[in-house]
């Protein structure tokens, strides 16, 4: 499988022979579903707490005597249908962390960077060095590659002016090549990767 690499003025320099194993592995839609769902649940900080009537202070009074009132029986004021009273089925701190085989995680990745080369959303560049840090830099670097929408910029080794010039621009993101994960695949539209970064997925994902 061959694609075209470009410089960065937009150029076709050569083309590349990318590896069948990462860019023509089968789709596994169960295993980008599962490695998403994980990754979204092991974001959740998990620190949501209510207090059931046991936790709630006060109420250790019965509020009137059991019988000749008229009204119903209550023994505490923090029962759950009074006001200020207790939570019943309430949320409490908990650990939403999931876990995922290794190889299943790896299949997932190497199925959505298939799904970017077959939907032509793959950008390959040759090198990316940023002379500055500014933020035109990285939009006049997307102009020439004609790429538009929600872009993922991965590299083998990170470039210091490539990363501060992308924090203004909210339709990027810079990723190392060895931090692919399937929730930046599905979320960003367009993948640039620069040969380093290729070799570093050759690295961990073949």
């Amino acid at each position: 499988m061959q694609v075209p690499v470009h410089n960065m003025a937009g150029e076709v320099v050569g083309s590349i022979d990318l590896n069948e194993r990462i860019f023509g592995a089968p789709f596994k839609e169960v295993a980008i579903h599962q490695a998403a769902v994980r990754q979204l649940a092991n974001l959740r900080q998990g620190t949501a707490s209510t207090k059931t009537r046991g936790r709630v202070s006060g109420g250790g009074a019965k509020p009137w005597r059991q019988k000749g009132t008229g009204r119903a029986r209550q023994g505490s004021t923090r029962a759950p249908q009074w006001r200020h009273g207790g939570v019943v089925f309430g949320p409490h701190p908990r650990d939403y962390r999931q876990d995922m085989p290794r190889k299943a995680r790896r299949a997932a990745v190497r199925s959505m960077l298939t799904s970017k080369v077959q939907e032509e959303r793959l950008t390959v560049l040759d090198q990316l060095h940023l002379e500055t840090h500014k933020t035109k830099g990285v939009v006049s670097l997307l102009q020439a590659l004609s790429v538009e929408g929600k872009t993922l910029i991965s590299m083998g080794t990170s470039d210091p002016n490539t990363v501060l010039g992308s924090h203004n621009l909210q339709h990027v993101k810079m990723l190392p090549a060895a931090n692919l994960n399937v929730l930046d695949l599905l979320n960003y539209d367009h993948l640039i990767l620069t040969r380093d970064g290729i070799d570093a997925l050759e690295r961990f994902l073949a």
